[in-house]
């Protein structure tokens, strides 16, 4: 017979509920939202009204004047940090907000009111899936824009040409600045001060350095008619710009090969080596 040895009256009954208890959750990434404020603060007021709960920090960013017109809702007011950016040209708010901001992951959004920030969790997401840049894009499945010119549709279309065929991205929004990243990425996410359309010029510096980059629907609200009168023309060349300045070294000439008419192919694919017809499959010198 097995005997077992007897308890003393300084043993303790093992605890099963902290047995049980699962291990606590690791915490999570803090989070910055970063609110470039230029002009009518309207659209900041509405946005203020909308940030979701996993939002710890709020970054506005921009003048003075701009920032003293902003109304803060009183739920988030401990986590608004304004940021004063006196004199400040089109691309040295945002980035100055991006500076500022201390979250290991930070969101980026237009005060203009078009964007909606109850959709960060979902850019959220994917940066927790394993993506260094989320960008929202109007194109795809489940996404939309309110009032978006023909003149700028008809660009778009071929700077994402220009794109696919210089980076090897199938991107669908260059131009959506509604754009959620890991704080580390900050530096080589460099704006101009000159001023450039921000969404682009991001997603070429994230592409030009090989970071991750994945789309998830955007629903555009009609924006404000001044945001409607941006410089088209103008935005186009500098972006185009960036993206040749910027890309891989064996992109130009692909490019360039593919948009001369009449470019010679190498043979083998339905040229033969001379230039003219290569003869069929079946039939032998």
């Amino acid at each position: 017979m097995v005997s077992h040895p007897l308890r003393r009256a300084t043993d303790r009954a093992p605890d099963r509920a902290a047995a049980a208890a699962p291990a606590p959750a690791p915490s999570r990434p803090s989070v910055s939202l970063v609110v470039p404020v230029r002009g009518d603060a309207r659209g900041a007021d509405w946005l203020l009204e909308q940030v979701p709960g996993c939002v710890e920090e709020i970054v506005l960013v921009g003048d003075a004047r701009a920032l003293a017109r902003v109304r803060v809702p009183a739920p988030v007011a401990g986590a608004v940090r304004r940021i004063e950016q006196p004199g400040a040209r089109k691309g040295d708010v945002p980035h100055a907000g991006m500076l500022a901001a201390c979250g290991e992951r930070v969101v980026l959004i237009a005060s203009n009111g078009s964007m909606s920030p109850k959709e960060i969790p979902h850019y959220l997401h994917y940066l927790d899936s394993g993506y260094d840049f989320v960008k929202g894009s109007r194109f795809i499945a489940g996404g939309c824009s309110a009032g978006y010119p023909l003149v700028r549709r008809a660009g778009h279309v071929l700077l994402l040409f220009v794109a696919r065929r210089l980076y090897g991205q199938r991107l669908t929004d260059l131009w959506y600045g509604f754009c959620a990243f890991r704080r580390e990425f900050v530096p080589v996410l460099d704006l101009r001060p000159d001023g450039v359309e921000l969404g682009a010029e991001m997603v070429v510096h994230a592409l030009h350095y090989g970071l991750r980059v994945t789309e998830v629907p955007g629903m555009e609200r009609a924006r404000p008619p001044e945001a409607l009168r941006a410089a088209t023309f103008r935005d186009g060349t500098r972006i185009l710009r960036t993206m040749l300045r910027e890309r891989p070294r064996t992109a130009l000439p692909r490019l360039l090969r593919l948009l001369t008419p009449g470019a010679r192919r190498p043979p083998g694919r339905g040229t033969a080596p001379g230039g003219g017809a290569a003869p069929p499959r079946g039939d032998r010198a």
